[in-house]
């Protein structure tokens, strides 16, 4: 299997810098506090689930926003954001994107070779027993 995460982590990581989270660079940073960040996103994750909030599947968003990017104009730049806000925002769809966000970046702050790992951590678990020999 080959996937292209270290490309996606590296744009993800570079946007974050440019929107300044990234600050002071991986140095400044406490890595219990960005993990910390990306269990919250699991908790929001866990909470949409929890209120039964899941992703709208919007004819506007597939439709009139197929091709809004980040170069479109502003009133097309506004009605993505109202549609992405009445459609998406706060889902259950919505958050589990934001944790792959945060674990991407912080793939590409540290420069690791996400794809690599991925890759090897699923032959790992392809040899191992049926539930790892766990309950659960």
């Amino acid at each position: 299997m080959k996937t292209n995460l270290n490309k996606l982590s590296k744009s993800i990581h570079a946007n974050n810098k440019i929107k300044g989270f990234w600050d002071g660079g991986i140095e400044s940073k406490n890595i219990g506090e960005v993990l910390m960040l990306i269990v919250t996103e699991v908790a929001e994750a866990c909470e949409a689930d929890r209120k039964n909030h899941y992703a709208v599947k919007s004819w506007n968003l597939e439709k009139n926003c197929a091709n809004i990017t980040i170069n479109s104009g502003v009133q097309d730049k506004l009605y993505f954001q109202k549609e992405f806000e009445c459609a998406i925002k706060n889902s259950f769809e919505d958050e589990m994107a934001d944790i792959i966000i945060r674990v991407l970046d912080v793939c590409g702050a540290m420069k690791i070779d996400i794809d690599y790992h991925i890759e090897k951590k699923l032959l790992y678990n392809a040899l191992r027993p049926y539930k790892h020999n766990k309950k659960y």
